[in-house]
């Protein structure tokens, strides 16, 4: 299994040059982490990609050339093929099958290696070609990025329009920022889907051809050959999170709660103590573990909260009147331990904090005060 990078899975260039050889299934890539010399893969697999789950614990996704090739044919189904610009980590699934797209198209995508910023999109996109339809994927705070800056440069806003569907996926989309999309002439599609489900497969709440829905017990369970093969070493996580029912059908189990109706998908919320910050999944667990462990915030708790630009982020809630002012203490050692996209937006103090019957915190009590 080929190697590229260990944190951030190796520059997009680096994932392009070896993606053909992983959707034939003969030579494998690992993203995001570096295997073990004995690791060995199923027949098949193209790519292992190392993400974190609703646990927030490092999981290694493995996903075959047939599950990606049947999600890069069913979006072509759905919303056309042509070139592809790559704007998001290569490491990541959407990365990946941003430029699998482009290649199973018959057109090299185009690259934006340089860190994300309006003027870098735009001198991607004009490397583009012209005799073919322009398709891109971004997480929200990116598309807000570029749509505040086309507010006064005519060149960006042209570049924006330029694109026959920008996916958007990740984490909600805001009603804001999509509302300015649409009103100034960009077509989104709003994606929802997993590294287990080989990156987008429900645009706009309808799942793509193949793709199946149902709702079990509150939580969103999805099917088709898209499907992860499962987790690399770890066969017991494999078998709770895939599951096969009586006709023998195979669902992953999402951990989202939602609902499903006339054929479309609405999410409510998440099941797990998760948040999805910029795209990225963020244990509130983990992050209360880090705050705990600062002297003073012992008794701290952290909840989630909605986000106009990263979808959501977390508030820490704690006692003591001094704690109020050593929010940059805090999100400096969350930032240390776990990354900048988990770091808390503030910090509230009560005289106590709210507690259940059962003497532990009364988390929904603290999530409703959050949000005001």
């Amino acid at each position: 299994m080929l190697t590229l990078g260990g944190v951030d899975g190796g520059r997009a260039a680096a994932v392009s040059d070896a993606l053909p050889g992983a959707l034939a299934g003969t030579a494998p890539i690992a993203l995001g982490f570096t295997p073990a010399p004995d690791e060995v893969v199923p027949d098949g697999t193209a790519v292992v990609i190392a993400t974190s789950g609703s646990s927030g614990i490092p999981k290694r996704v493995v996903l075959s050339a047939a599950a990606l090739r049947a999600s890069a044919e069913a979006t072509a189904a759905r919303i056309g093929t042509g070139q592809w610009m790559l704007a998001l980590p290569a490491a990541y699934i959407a990365g990946v099958q941003v430029i699998g797209r482009s290649q199973l198209a018959g057109y090299e995508p185009v690259l934006l290696e340089e860190r994300f910023a309006p003027d870098a999109f735009v001198r991607a996109t004009e490397g583009l070609r012209t005799d073919v339809d322009r398709f891109t994927s971004f997480v929200p705070a990116q598309l807000q990025t570029l749509l505040d800056a086309a507010d006064d440069d005519e060149r960006m806003l042209d570049a924006l329009r330029s694109y026959r569907a920008i996916l958007i996926g990740g984490q909600a989309l805001p009603d804001s920022v999509r509302e300015r999309a649409v009103d100034t002439g960009v077509r989104i599609v709003r994606t929802y889907g997993s590294s287990e489900t080989a990156g987008g497969c429900v645009y706009d709440g309808v799942p793509l051809e193949g793709a199946r829905l149902a709702e079990v017990d509150g939580e969103i369970r999805i099917a088709g050959p898209h499907l992860a093969t499962g987790y690399l070493g770890d066969a017991a996580l494999t078998a709770a999170t895939f599951v096969s029912d009586n006709d023998g059908i195979r669902w992953y189990r999402t951990g989202d709660a939602g609902i499903v109706a006339d054929g479309r998908l609405r999410i409510t919320g998440r099941i797990d103590n998760v948040i999805v910050s910029g795209g990225i999944n963020v244990s509130l667990d983990r992050v209360e573990r880090v705050v705990r462990s600062i002297r003073g915030f012992e008794q701290a708790v952290v909840v989630g909260i909605p986000d106009e630009r990263w979808g959501e982020a977390s508030v820490v809630f704690a006692t003591g009147a001094d704690a109020a002012n050593r929010l940059d203490d805090v999100r400096e050692r969350v930032a240390d331990e776990i990354g900048r996209h988990a770091r808390p937006v503030r910090i509230q103090i009560m005289p106590e904090l709210p507690l259940l019957a059962s003497g532990k915190p009364d988390r929904e009590a603290l999530r409703r005060l959050a949000r005001g």
